[in-house]
């Protein structure tokens, strides 16, 4: 479904170049939970910046279904970004004169009954049922970002993007944030970069990368499928 090949990023620091990631190859399938982990400046984030379109590689090539971004104009890409993509960051960009519903609804397909109904339900389902009509000052750093999440589920994204989702709340909150994210793998794919891999418990494969390399990478669907043969 989405593939990168050689991935390599290069950005000018003063007069010499850095090179932020070097020959990063990546593969998600349908309905994967996926983990990029490591610790801050590694890369991890401009990798998935790279995998959702948000960022062009210096080298190599991401692929949406053996489609490659680089043959698709800006216009296009943008769709995609809105159609097949939802992303989950660790600010949650609220905007503040809405409210949680007015929020989710932004990345509605259409500001319709129906979709402001699917709205109602989602926020709902993430415990805020009784708080549609808060604004995000209203709400807590949790809230606020389970507002987030149902803004990025809303028009029923491939893929969702989660770049330290977690990263500002306490322990019990993230573990609740991320429980959410995962959920979403019956419906699409989800795609998280954190330097905790705590929350990655659960996920089907981990990457993990170190100064802009993969150092390991762990296939945890095949090892438990191994186990439960053994």
């Amino acid at each position: 479904m989405l593939h990168g090949e050689n991935l390599t990023l290069n950005y000018k620091d003063g007069e010499g170049v850095v090179e932020a990631l070097h020959e990063i190859s990546f593969r998600a399938d349908d309905h994967q939970f996926i983990g990029i982990l490591g610790p801050s400046g590694c890369g991890k984030s401009s990798l998935l910046y790279m995998l959702s379109g948000l960022r062009k590689p210096t080298k190599g090539e991401v692929y949406l279904d053996d489609r490659p971004y680089s043959r698709m104009s800006e216009n296009e890409r943008v769709g995609l970004r809105r159609t097949e993509f939802g992303f989950v960051f660790q600010q949650h960009f609220l905007i503040n004169y809405l409210t949680a519903l007015e929020n989710v609804m932004v990345s509605a397909p259409v500001q319709d009954k129906a979709h402001a109904e699917q709205a109602k339900a989602l926020l709902a389902d993430l415990g805020l049922g009784t708080k549609l009509h808060r604004f995000p000052y209203e709400l807590s750093g949790g809230e606020r970002q389970r507002v987030a999440i149902a803004r990025a589920m809303i028009h029923r994204p491939r893929i969702i993007f989660a770049d330290e989702p977690t990263g500002l709340l306490d322990r019990r909150t993230g573990l609740q944030v991320m429980a959410i994210l995962r959920s979403y793998r019956e419906q699409g794919s989800l795609i998280a970069v954190t330097h905790n891999p705590e929350i990655l418990a659960e996920a089907d494969l981990i990457m993990k990368l170190r100064d802009g390399q993969i150092v390991s990478v762990e296939d945890r669907v095949t090892r438990r499928s191994g186990e439960a043969v053994l």
